[in-house]
């Protein structure tokens, strides 16, 4: 993901999110003790609405969005705050052990999940079952949670679809068919060992970077990341062994930047330069490459995101969650399906490179318009459409694997990779070490 302009930042802080840290794992009292609010039928009170570095690139939208509900509703007043994205998760979770989460608040995937299963957002099946329909299905059930049944604690606002972006003259050099990309995590490794074969060292395929890749691939291959019950993780298998060897034997030839395993180097600049065949998976990429590499962005092609057997696609997600027992439930509900409402989510996707949650809005001529086929912008964008279409939209991160379950395995995953330990060994190892992290989160 490329950080390259203040727009671009605000939208990845939002679009990516990050894990709450394990100490929200102990979250406790506040509106997890509350008793849940119900509809009254009247729209009505004064609302807190919470937002993510929003503030200055989108004020006026998201201004205009409230002044016109407010019109609307004249008897509700909203209150915007907007958070910088230093310490955001930090702040929403002592809000919520405080009992004082906004009415209606940003939530990302992983966010979502941590207060929902602690029982601090309000059901919005419960409360507006009917508003199903009115979501693309993966995005709404998105908002799931395991063991909950057909609960679901937040309303889809808007998501960025993982696409394949990758410099169609370097794959031409490797002899491989730009109209044929991969399409499965093994295949895609095979297209990178032949990309290693005849770079002579010139260039590699794509970034090592074991933290951004796990645990995307090993669910793309099918491989189980956690147990039916989600209390220990079972990843520890011949499938997730066989990963860690074609990475191994991948990095041997070549086929990634060395210094990629163990640091984040800048991969725009890099696919600018022509350094590396594979960009990032993300739509938002394809148009920064148009503004600041304009040779290389001549030569990108996009297609689908690799998606191996399970057909799922990497997502990032973002929602709007509903205070469990806010004064406000009518005003808040209402609130909430406005702003992720079609218009409201495609004016938001012209000014940002996100897409909408919500059928109405994803079927807007907008996003179905390919052009004449050549420019990869105009393409990504709907490229990225059809995948939130019908794509099954939950291979996302689980919240289990928090940022210190993911250094752990990458720790391992590294040494296996440079060759410091045999594969097998540094999976069985990283299980281990992601299995203690769960079970002393668990104790908190």
């Amino acid at each position: 993901m490329t950080r390259s302009n203040p727009t671009r930042t605000a939208v990845v802080l939002l679009a990516a999110g990050t894990l709450l840290s394990t100490t929200a794992c102990g979250l406790s009292g506040g509106g997890a003790d509350a008793k849940e609010a119900r509809r009254t039928g009247e729209v009505a009170g004064e609302i807190t609405f919470r937002t993510l570095q929003l503030k200055p690139t989108f004020t006026t939208y998201v201004q205009g969005v409230i002044d016109a509900f407010e019109k609307r509703y004249p008897e509700v007043e909203v209150t915007w705050e907007d958070v910088p994205g230093d310490g955001y998760n930090e702040k929403l979770v002592a809000d919520a052990q405080a009992g004082a989460l906004p009415d209606v608040v940003n939530l990302s995937t992983d966010s979502f999940q941590l207060l929902g299963d602690r029982g601090m957002l309000a059901d919005v099946a419960a409360l507006d079952g009917a508003s199903a329909q009115e979501y693309v299905p993966g995005a709404w059930e998105q908002f799931k949670l395991p063991g909950k049944g057909d609960s679901v604690y937040a309303y889809p606002w808007y998501v960025t679809p993982e696409i394949l972006t990758y410099n169609r003259e370097l794959f031409e050099k490797a002899g491989l068919d730009p109209a044929a990309p991969p399409t499965g995590v093994e295949q895609f490794f095979d297209y990178a060992e032949r990309i290693a074969a005849s770079s002579g060292g010139r260039y590699s395929a794509f970034m090592a970077d074991p933290k951004g890749r796990l645990p995307g691939d090993w669910q793309k291959m099918g491989i189980p990341i956690l147990s039916e019950k989600r209390d220990r993780f079972t990843f520890d298998t011949d499938r997730a062994v066989r990963w860690v060897e074609r990475m191994k034997d991948l990095y041997a030839k070549g086929a990634m930047p060395k210094e990629s395993l163990l640091k984040s180097d800048d991969i725009n600049q890099l696919y600018g330069s022509g350094k590396i065949v594979f960009g990032p998976g993300s739509p938002g990429f394809v148009k920064d490459i148009k503004k600041n590499a304009p040779e290389t962005y001549a030569k990108t092609q996009v297609a689908g995101a690799v998606t191996g057997e399970l057909g799922h696609i990497g997502i990032y997600a973002q929602s709007l969650g509903i205070k469990k027992d806010t004064q406000h439930v009518d005003a808040a509900a209402e609130f909430a399906k406005w702003v992720t409402n079609g218009p409201n989510q495609v004016e938001f996707s012209r000014k940002a490179t996100i897409y909408p949650s919500n059928a109405q809005g994803l079927a807007d001529p907008f996003f179905s318009d390919k052009g004449d086929g050549k420019d990869a912008e105009t393409l990504a964008r709907a490229v990225g459409a059809d995948q939130l279409k019908t794509a099954a939209l939950d291979a996302n991160t689980p919240v289990q694997w928090t940022n210190q379950v993911g250094d752990a395995v990458v720790r391992e995953m590294q040494k296996a990779i440079k060759g410091e330990q045999d594969p097998r060994t540094a999976v069985r190892k990283a299980q281990e070490a992601a299995n203690k992290l769960l079970a002393a989160a668990a104790d908190k």
